[in-house]
């Protein structure tokens, strides 16, 4: 991956890695701005956008998100790491995601990386770049004990509690990634490098991933 052409990262990660916090700490290394799926999913909910308008403003101007951050008055506060959003169980996958939606997505994404370089954190971000020319693809992994211990702590749940909360959520993902790419996300092949969370901090892993990109 060339750091001086735009370029963008994407992170895959099971629930309880740590994943999005890496995400953001990476983004504000490399001095980009981060995206997860959440704002993404938001987005598209709150201007109803579809494939059809975003083909319109493609053809009006080729750089259409630049044009739609400035025409809707996005700003830092929605793009860049600062950007949080978290409701509970908010990693659960949409279950009133359609074709159409999940369409409507990978056109934003796909327009962020086109205007900017950019880490983004979501679900299918493998298979949306895939075909990049200068894309970087990581998966974030952890033990069970490990993503129990961090789901408990964050939500206030038991460890009981926190263990179901992780296997409905891997269930899914997977389901809905094996949906809309035809691939699993727990295939190594579809990343470039692949992180397990264990015995390591937050900073630890974002200067693992730096040295890698080097």
């Amino acid at each position: 991956m060339n750091k001086n052409e735009k370029f963008v990262i994407t992170i895959n990660r099971e629930l309880g890695s740590g994943g999005r916090t890496i995400g953001k700490k990476l983004a504000e290394r490399l001095n980009v701005p981060f995206y997860d799926k959440a704002l993404i999913k938001a987005l598209t909910k709150k201007y109803k956008l579809s494939v059809k308008e975003i083909e319109e403003m493609k053809g009006r101007n080729h750089s259409w998100w630049a044009e739609f951050k400035r025409a809707m008055n996005i700003g830092a506060e929605m793009g860049v790491s600062q950007y949080h959003y978290r409701a509970k169980f908010s990693d659960m996958p949409d279950m009133l995601t359609t074709d159409e939606m999940f369409s409507t997505e990978q056109e934003v994404l796909r327009g962020i990386a086109t205007d900017e370089s950019c880490v983004i954190a979501g679900r299918s971000g493998f298979f949306v770049f895939r075909e990049h020319p200068n894309h970087l693809s990581i998966l974030i992994q952890a033990s069970m004990n490990y993503r129990i211990e961090r789901v408990a702590r964050k939500q206030n749940l038991t460890a009981e509690e926190a263990r179901k909360a992780i296997e409905q959520v891997d269930k899914m993902r997977e389901n809905y990634v094996k949906k809309y790419t035809g691939f699993s996300r727990y295939d190594t092949r579809n990343y470039d490098l692949v992180l397990r969370a264990d015995g390591k901090t937050e900073d630890e892993l974002v200067d693992i991933i730096l040295q890698y990109m080097k």
